[in-house]
């Protein structure tokens, strides 16, 4: 199978990120114009402004009009709300994925509230559980559901400290979109209390989520809990 390369506009925002979060660029710092980094990386100016547009809706950066884009510094909450992997999100060194339950496929007749087909439903979905930890305190625990759809040898294939999205993007070719979320405050029940290690009724977020995909016609979904006690979650959806 050809593994695909990530978009250019990815491998750009990957690079600014990361001379935003070893300070290369600090806080009031203006990053290079649209036209400078066209120049610079070989690029056309919708993939420049892609990659800046996502640094925009992780706090890295904000875009004044007139001004450029103004540096931020990294971010003090976490980009779960925005259309992002909790990997690329957090960054890799700092999170540890601990598996739960192992990918299984399983019956089903519903996605956290969202409807699905009955061609969903005919072929049955994948199921796992991750605990997710940020220097080593737990923070997400969530619930996946794919479609068994064309997804060869998925189960067998390792999700310790690894990213989803990233196996879905480079094993399958599927690049998450766009999606939906719905967001609700409750408190831990006995389940989310022992993994997430606090006391009863301790107030949790949830958020559950219909992720869509370059692949026509195929979603997947998700239910993840955040103890943000410690960390905050900012983003757009």
């Amino acid at each position: 199978m050809v593994i695909k390369e990530s978009p250019q506009y990815r491998k750009l925002y990957e690079k600014l990120r990361k001379l935003i979060e070893d300070g290369s660029y600090k806080r009031g710092d203006f990053l290079p114009s649209e036209n400078e980094l066209c120049a610079a990386h070989h690029l056309t100016r919708p993939t420049v402004r892609n990659a800046l547009y996502m640094l925009v809706n992780e706090g890295f950066i904000i875009r004044q009009q007139g001004k450029g884009s103004i540096v931020q510094g990294k971010p003090k909450g976490i980009g779960i709300l925005s259309l992002t992997g909790t990997t690329s999100a957090i960054g890799q060194g700092k999170l540890t994925t601990h598996i739960i339950v192992k990918p299984q496929i399983r019956s089903w007749d519903y996605a956290f509230g969202f409807n699905i087909t009955d061609m969903e439903k005919s072929v049955g979905c994948i199921y796992l559980e991750r605990l997710r930890l940020i220097n080593k305190v737990p923070v997400f625990y969530d619930i996946t559901m794919i479609p068994n759809l064309n997804l060869p040898r998925f189960t067998s294939r390792t999700f310790e400290n690894r990213s989803l999205f990233e196996i879905l993007r480079k094993h399958y070719h599927i690049q998450v979109k766009g999606g939906e979320q719905k967001i609700l405050a409750i408190t831990a029940d006995e389940k989310i209390r022992e993994h997430f290690g606090v006391r009863k009724n301790h107030p949790i977020l949830r958020l559950d989520r219909k992720m869509e995909t370059s692949r026509t016609g195929f979603s997947f979904y998700s239910q993840v809990f955040c103890n943000t006690e410690d960390y905050s979650l900012i983003g757009r959806f």
